[in-house]
This record gives structure tokens, sequence and C-alpha cells, in this order.
């Protein structure tokens, strides 16, 4: 079941069964009572959240006195903290459950233990990063 849950998330779309199935062996399933924090603002990245069931409120900081501007809402299948994964910054943002909250956590230090044991996998997710940067460098053209 979890390999389903890590296929929906499009930095894991091009693995393959195997490979979904080696991170899915990596990943725990974490539950969360509306109203409490996940994570917050300048935490260290422990890893990925896949939102399985719930619904989370995504808020930021933006000056010293700590004063929070929601930025989203997200729901089943959306991903926290896919960053984490690939670099040591603190978390840019607090993520609250609004509802009680089912998701699961790939820890980043399994996933980077996988990607030593599975280079391919590395491969596969550098051409999905690469893509989405190509989009992002497009989207101020495109107006």
């Amino acid at each position: 079941m979890s390999e389903d849950t890590l296929a929906s998330v499009e930095l894991f779309s091009t693995l393959n069964k195997r490979e979904l199935q080696v991170l899915a062996n990596s990943c725990q399933e974490r539950t969360y009572n509306a109203g409490t924090t996940i994570f917050s603002q300048g935490d260290s990245g422990v890893g990925l959240y896949v939102i399985k069931s719930g619904k989370v409120r995504i808020t930021q900081a933006l000056d010293l006195d700590r004063a929070e501007v929601e930025l989203t809402t997200l729901g089943p299948g959306d991903v926290l903290g896919e960053m984490a994964l690939l670099d040591d910054l603190p978390r840019s943002a607090t993520v609250t459950a609004l509802d009680d909250v089912t998701a699961l956590l790939l820890p980043v230090w399994e996933f980077r233990s996988v990607l030593r044991t599975h280079p391919d996998i590395a491969l596969r997710l550098l051409a999905v990063l690469s893509h989405r940067l190509r989009k992002a460098e497009m989207r101020p053209y495109e107006n």
C-alpha cells in the first residue's frame, strides 16, 4: 500500500515497482491529532511526509515578531518537506494538522541510505528534479 502512496508523488513518479518497494520499506506511518504541529519553521528537516488522510495548514513567519501568514492548505496525496531529503537546511514553514492526519514519513537518513545502495533511484530522481527546475525557470517567460 505504501508503494501506491509513493507512486502518486511526482518526485517518485518515474520509479519502477521494485524501487518504490525499496523506498516504501523505509517509510513509517505517523498519525497526528487535529491541532498538532507536525513540524515548525526553523526545525531540522527529518524527512518527507506524504499525507494519506486529513488536511494540514502551512504557515510562515515573515518577520521577527513571528506574525504568521497562511501559505496553503494541503490534503491527501500532497507532499511536505521534500527538500529535507536533499539539503540540510531548516524547515521554511510550519505545518499544523487541521484534522486528524495520517502521513507516511520517509526519514532523510533512510532515504540517503537507499540512494547509496540503489544509485539508479538517485538518477531517476535527478531527472525529475531537473524537469521541475526547468519548468520553474520558464514561468517568468510564460506571461
